[in-house]
């Protein structure tokens, strides 16, 4: 098997970060497939914390190839900001090591300034953005006003396009009483940073359609959660791409028949950051308990996490949009010392049984879960376990039950921060599917 996706099967924060860092080990290749540094991805290596935002989690293994897809809108200057954070913690990033998209868009200041008078406008209504201009890049994307690496090859066509791109939006930023944006001083910065920029820029699906057919170990790299798909998620509280397994393909230009599995990343409760519904969401002293012990603040952000008991519906849905084949549980070291747990199994709607989310916001967010409690492993913990035997007794029936409710197996445990606080029953990159049916991995060992 070479082609591996990773999605997060939540509303992101699901510990994508560590689990791509750690496959990574035995990857030649790691290609990032959406979204832009509105995504946080933390890694713990050797007790020392590195915060990544755009670019790929498997950057800190030197002997893997990186590569930014077409899916992504890339920032510029955030760009340089991260490769000069690692490079003072000793890390090399050259395009020995990182390849970009020739045909990524770019996001500018401008996008920026939009996003911010938009949110600003919602008052009360706001979606929840973290400001990057992500939502603004991706508009100019599809209508076609946007401005993409190659573009740079090109000085008149490059000011051509920023002097359109400004004139257009400078209408907008005017209409909503914002400032205005200096499309000369845009194109001077971009011409300063050209060769920078340049020297990463290549055609990658060429590049990711070779290392394929040599018979690479390639991971597919998702940002964000599903829930949050522009189409599948609790729209408008949604991010701005497509996040599901399928974007792989199209966010970086390989054949979607090289996209041999996908491996589902679900934290042992739920989060979510920023406002939309949350059926699950505990505003206890439970809820205070996860949010302290789990460290839930925002990786980009610094935003307190909402938290909640395991959503299995939620996760259900995920799994069968994206077609995810195995899972791997994250965060489980934060459940110990919880006397009991709940998992939600479903909702009611207007009193009527329901099993998924529903399209419409405004019904979304009059979800009433449906509970089933389990016992926790009080005087126990997870956190020293490195086998699945280890494990006490109850955490095993937690993970047992989660499986039975999603329909797919739980094949990694992560029960720490760290690299080696991974319990390992089937690895990702072995061959073969699930079939999709109630199969435990953990209980047939």
């Amino acid at each position: 098997m070479t082609g591996l996706v990773i999605v997060g099967t939540q509303w992101g924060d699901e510990g994508k970060g560590k689990i791509v860092d750690w496959l990574a080990a035995e990857a030649d290749m790691v290609a990032r497939f959406q979204g832009g540094n509105n995504a946080g991805h933390t890694l713990v290596i050797d007790g020392k914390t590195f915060k990544l935002s755009l670019l790929p989690s498997g950057i800190i293994r030197q002997d893997v190839l990186c590569i930014i897809g077409n899916g992504v809108v890339l920032d510029p200057w955030k760009l340089q900001d991260e490769i000069n954070m690692l490079a003072s913690e000793g890390i090399k990033v050259t395009p020995e090591n990182l390849n970009i998209a020739d045909n990524v868009h770019l996001i500018l200041p401008v996008h920026r300034a939009l996003d911010a008078a938009f949110e600003a406008a919602r008052g009360s209504g706001k979606i929840g953005t973290t400001g990057r201009g992500i939502g603004p890049a991706y508009e100019d994307k599809v209508a076609r006003r946007g401005i993409r690496l190659a573009g740079l090859m090109d000085e008149v066509f490059l000011q051509e396009r920023v002097e359109a791109l400004v004139f257009h939006h400078n209408k907008v930023l005017s209409g909503y009483g914002a400032d205005l944006i200096d499309g000369a001083d845009i194109l001077g910065q971009l011409l300063q940073m050209k060769d920078f920029l340049l020297s990463f820029a290549r055609p990658v699906w060429r590049i990711i359609d070779q290392a394929h057919r040599d018979g690479q170990k390639i991971l597919f790299e998702g940002a964000q959660g599903i829930h949050l798909d522009i189409d599948y998620g609790t729209y408008p509280y949604v991010t701005s791409s497509n996040t599901i397994a399928g974007q792989a393909a199209q966010g970086t230009g390989i054949n979607r028949l090289a996209l041999d599995k996908v491996l589902g990343i679900v934290k042992a409760y739920t989060t979510r950051v920023g406002t939309g519904p949350f059926p699950t969401e505990l505003d206890d002293d439970v809820g205070h308990h996860l949010g302290t012990k789990g460290h839930e603040f925002g990786t980009v952000t610094g935003r307190k996490r909402r938290c909640g008991w395991f959503d299995a519906a939620l996760v259900r849905q995920a799994v069968m949009v994206s077609g995810v084949d195995e899972l791997v549980l994250t965060k489980l070291d934060v459940l110990d010392g919880l006397e009991t747990l709940s998992i939600c199994t479903g909702y009611t709607l207007d009193g009527t049984p329901i099993d998924y989310m529903p399209s419409l916001v405004t019904k979304t967010a009059h979800l009433v879960p449906v509970y089933e409690t389990m016992p926790g492993w009080v005087g126990e913990t997870t956190t020293a376990a490195t086998t699945h035997a280890e494990l006490p007794d109850a955490a095993k029936a937690y993970i047992r039950r989660i499986e039975e409710l999603v329909g797919v197996p739980v094949t990694v445990i992560s029960n720490g921060p760290g690299r080696e606080q991974t319990i390992v029953l089937r690895h990702p990159f072995d061959v073969g599917r699930s079939d999709h049916s109630v199969r435990s991995v953990a209980s047939a060992l």
